[in-house]
């Protein structure tokens, strides 16, 4: 876990001593009174956008931030991509996404996935893909602000009044403002619905964001048209596998909601905390969830899902490049170097990964894509296309993080087994435990019984 999760990490050491009256001088009371009058002030406003949201995260808020942050950056979404614009770009996203479905056939036993090919503009990512982002945040959220709630003592509680509820909200409001800035970078980044490895958009649906592609073909010095088909391609491969592995979608969810019911505080810190928060300044409380007092505690349990979530994400992602390297072929020159490229951005992380590891707290990086991307090129050349996608078919045939580190012996067994059919779920299921204790082991700190004096 490379940031905490919304807000619980340290405050802006630029910032540090704005509004602090044991920095600055002395106000008079005609002047603390006008700061009070203007913080009730924001605080009414800030109340009355809250909307109908409820839950740990205010999504109406996220959601308008996203909006208007993208919207005053001048990021409407129209693109050229070689075209003269508007209609003629979705239907350059069209036709490329029917050319690529084309080429896939004879590159995957799976059918196309997707039913509608559309063009999103940032604003459009933002409002399709909210539903899933409430799935991923959600539980961090109620862990984080659930934690430190229910440890506080009962007199606490009463004593405190409509304040716990206030700071309810505040926190909700404080977590979908972070969401909304979030969402909107993401949204400005992205170039498929499924780049981050996730199926954000609804079922069925295959998405391009022409004007980002348009920034990303910036300097690659290839035409538009190509790197269109190749990105279209990719995300068309995406949804022929999350369509058509039935369990792969939730697994990759579920895999990340349960890294964030993990999620513990140390709430010992709350006397330290309780000390910062004045009742009379909503500010404090901002303050004092941002100090990193409540950073969570990475467990054992969240380490165990996050091994599991980058070796499905390095499986998902290593098959959609030998996959697309196959589909395309010769039949664009420069598909080598869009491969390469994007293997890059996807394996060392840019700021729409880092944007993902500060909203859920984990970093969503495939890291052994290459060695995926061997491993079923390996079992594609020696079995064929048919048992290479085969393994999809359960969840318990599919690689280990073993099997990356040795690709010719799974390649070996997967021959051994003569058909998908004759592969014994139950003994590749006992596998997988089998390593993930070996690991374990592994990372536990030697006791000290049996040490020798």
């Amino acid at each position: 876990m490379s940031k905490p999760p919304f807000g619980f990490g340290p405050s802006d050491p630029d910032k540090r001593g704005e509004n602090d009256p044991s920095e600055g001088g002395q106000q008079s009371g005609a002047e603390a009174f006008n700061q009070l009058g203007q913080m009730l002030s924001q605080l009414g406003q800030m109340l009355s956008q809250a909307g109908t949201s409820s839950g740990p995260v205010n999504y109406d808020l996220a959601k308008q931030i996203a909006l208007q942050t993208l919207g005053s950056a001048g990021n409407t979404g129209e693109s050229k991509l070689g075209f003269r614009g508007g209609d003629d770009a979705n239907a350059a996203v069209r036709d490329a996404a029917h050319l690529a479905e084309l080429w896939l056939d004879a590159a995957t036993v799976f059918p196309a996935g997707a039913t509608s090919t559309v063009a999103w503009s940032p604003r459009s990512w933002v409002e399709k893909t909210l539903p899933t982002w409430q799935r991923l945040c959600d539980p961090v959220a109620q862990q984080v602000s659930g934690a430190w709630m229910q440890a506080l003592p009962e007199e606490a509680k009463q004593a405190a009044g409509p304040l716990l509820q206030m700071m309810g909200q505040m926190g909700g409001m404080a977590f979908g403002s972070q969401l909304g800035n979030a969402l909107a970078q993401l949204a400005s980044e992205m170039l498929t619905s499924t780049e981050i490895g996730l199926p954000l958009a609804p079922a069925g649906t295959s998405a391009l964001l022409p004007a980002n592609i348009e920034k990303f073909a910036e300097g690659l010095e290839l035409p538009n048209s190509e790197i269109l088909v190749f990105l279209a391609a990719r995300e068309a491969a995406h949804q022929r596998l999350f369509t058509h592995v039935p369990w792969l979608r939730q697994r990759l969810l579920a895999t990340v909601e349960e890294f964030a019911h993990g999620i513990s505080v140390d709430t010992s810190a709350l006397e330290s905390l309780a000390g910062r928060i004045d009742p009379s300044n909503p500010a404090s409380i901002e303050e004092a969830m941002s100090s990193g007092l409540l950073e969570p505690q990475t467990t054992e349990e969240q380490k165990a899902a996050l091994r599991r979530l980058e070796t499905l994400l390095a499986l998902v992602e290593g098959w959609v490049d030998v996959t697309v390297a196959e589909a395309v072929g010769d039949r664009l020159p420069g598909a080598d170097a869009l491969r390469e490229t994007l293997r890059r951005r996807r394996a060392t992380g840019g700021p729409a990964e880092q944007t993902f590891a500060t909203l859920v707290g984990l970093e969503l990086r495939p890291r052994r894509m290459r060695d995926a991307s061997n491993l079923w090129k390996l079992v594609g050349d020696r079995h064929g296309l048919e048992k290479r996608d085969g393994l999809w078919s359960h969840p318990d045939l599919m690689p280990t993080a073993e099997d990356l580190d040795e690709p010719i012996d799974f390649a070996d067994r997967v021959g051994e087994a003569g058909s998908i059919d004759d592969l014994d779920p139950i003994a590749e299921l006992e596998r997988t435990e089998q390593a993930e204790r070996s690991e374990r082991e592994k990372e536990e700190p030697p006791s000290d019984e049996g040490k020798q004096s």
